[in-house]
């Protein structure tokens, strides 16, 4: 019998694909989507907002929830994140907690905070330095001693920088070099994990096939670079001019504190962990970024 998966966020970027793929490999699937939304036909629709105080599920059962529901760090206001990033995940526990038997957690690198030159693995302490970061990890500790509780398994996954055909990589930065208005704060010489959204959702879909509860894992690719090398590497795949540079000053007061120190916090990270239960299709960004803009022109949206 297929398992049965709850997906939050099923709407959103990556959660989207995460469904389509799930359904793909056989599984039943339940998006939980706000009402206004259109979810995947073929998964089963619950309307429901982090910030409603219940969410019925009727009598649904689940053998895992993926939690990708959030506010992204381009939300300033620090009582509305911590209303749906915080409050939301307990309330979403308190519904699934007796329907569920896992959950992975969806997270980013930002845990991690200043990590210098060393390349980091899930070894490393937590050691957030935004408020964004500071909400979602409570919503984390909270899930984790809470399933732990319950005995519910528990994993959580910390995403580098996802990029694919939708978000912020083909809205942001594709537009914006096409138009030479996008522009980097500190020039970029900040390095980052980036990730395929092909896989990301392997990664999630691989921890939870192999039975790998009880762990946390780093998903990026085998190549950390910085910004600046992953921004014009792209601007050349496409013919555009390579980006300039924006004071950050100018770049907070558009962008929030939070989303810039996150943006330009320089992390090098080892995938070595998850590479021991998942294959990555792009292992380092090239592969990936002129596949991404292969299928973006072959839809005629470059």
């Amino acid at each position: 019998m297929a398992k049965s998966i709850l997906v939050t966020g099923a709407t959103g970027f990556i959660g989207s694909r995460l469904v389509e793929v799930l359904i793909e490999k056989g599984y039943e699937v339940t998006s939980l989507i706000r009402k206004g939304k259109n979810g995947n036909s073929k998964s089963k629709i619950v309307y429901g907002d982090l910030t409603d105080k219940k969410i019925d599920f009727k009598d649904l059962k689940f053998d895992c929830v993926f939690h990708l529901a959030s506010h992204t760090p381009l939300e300033k206001n620090k009582t509305i994140l911590e209303k749906v990033n915080l409050e939301g995940t307990k309330m979403l526990f308190n519904e699934i907690k007796s329907i569920t038997k896992s959950i992975i957690y969806i997270s980013g690198l930002g845990v991690y905070g200043e990590t210098g030159e060393k390349v980091i693995d899930e070894s490393q302490e937590y050691n957030p330095n935004t408020n964004f970061v500071k909400i979602r990890l409570d919503a984390e500790k909270y899930l984790k001693n809470n399933a732990v509780n319950h005995k519910i398994d528990f994993a959580v996954v910390h995403f580098g920088d996802v990029y694919g055909e939708d978000g912020w990589f083909h809205h942001m930065l594709i537009k914006r070099l096409k138009k030479n208005t996008f522009r980097m704060p500190k020039g970029g010489n900040y390095y980052k994990g980036f990730v395929h959204v092909d896989d990301a959702v392997g990664s999630m879909i691989a921890v939870l096939e192999s039975n790998s509860f009880g762990e946390s894992f780093i998903i990026a690719d085998s190549m950390p670079i910085t910004f600046k090398e992953f921004s014009d590497f792209t601007a050349d795949q496409i013919n555009a001019k390579r980006p300039g540079n924006v004071p950050v000053f100018l770049a907070k007061a558009v962008l929030g504190g939070d989303l810039i120190k996150l943006l330009t916090t320089s992390m090098k990270v080892s995938n070595k962990k998850i590479s021991k239960i998942y294959e990555f299709k792009y292992p380092n960004y090239k592969e990936g970024v002129k596949q991404v803009i292969s299928e973006l022109k072959s839809k005629n949206q470059i």
